[in-house]
């Protein structure tokens, strides 16, 4: 198993935030994790990436228990985030942000840039634009080329689909098929349940803070209790 989240807790002060989450992503597979706001979907991303830590549980990662482990060793280890509103370089170049993702091995080599440019043919013709002037999809097909260009063995993704409108929601996700199909393997964190689910391999309902609901997204998708889990209602 490529990441294992078992038995995490998770606390903020004294609000218990994460309660006993466990979660799996195995190599090469597109995992979904949904809920709504306050859901707890966001601390547990950072929980992986170990921006926050559990007060119980623990995090492996390619085979390694990392929960005492820092952020920048897990992303050297093969972890890479397209973080929430994408946060780019913006007075910097297409070409110069791609660079960025890549700082931990030295800078970026041809063949990064061209398995990039090759999932993101637009971004080539824009790559000596500022990424600042961009429009929102295209600014996510960029922060999605900057956590490639780290070679990543997990993919992070922080709700792809905010502010993007739904034709280009319906864009991002078949880029995000394309790069699972790669053969990266991915985790979605995501609010729209329908979307993420016809792409994915299996899903995870959080719900304040614990897992309510798990299994194959083709058995998620059809669920009758979904909706009312995922909503918190």
């Amino acid at each position: 198993m490529l990441l294992e989240l078992e038995g995490i807790d998770t606390y903020y002060g004294q609000i218990h935030i994460l309660q006993k989450v466990s979660l799996e992503v195995a190599e090469g597979e597109l995992v979904c994790l949904l809920g709504g706001n306050a859901s707890g979907k966001s601390t547990t991303l950072k929980t992986i990436l170990g921006i926050v830590h559990p007060r119980r549980g623990s995090v492996r990662f390619a085979g390694e228990d990392v929960v005492d482990r820092s952020t920048s060793y897990r992303i050297g280890r093969g972890m890479a985030i397209v973080p929430e509103n994408r946060r780019l370089f913006g007075p910097m170049t297409v070409q110069e942000n791609l660079e960025m993702g890549a700082y931990l091995r030295n800078g970026g080599h041809k063949d990064d840039f061209d398995r990039v440019y090759s999932l993101f043919p637009l971004l080539h013709a824009r790559r000596k634009q500022l990424a600042g002037t961009l429009s929102g999809g295209e600014q996510q097909m960029v922060a999605m080329g900057r956590a490639l260009m780290s070679r990543p063995k997990l993919l992070l993704m922080d709700e792809p689909s905010m502010g993007l409108a739904p034709i280009l929601v319906e864009r991002n996700f078949e880029i995000i098929k394309d790069v699972h199909e790669s053969g990266v393997a991915v985790l979605v964190v995501e609010q729209n349940a329908n979307v993420s689910l016809s792409i994915a391999d299996r899903g995870y309902v959080l719900q304040t803070g614990r897992i309510v609901l798990s299994g194959p997204a083709s058995s998620l998708i059809k669920n009758e209790d979904l909706r009312k889990a995922y909503l918190g209602r």
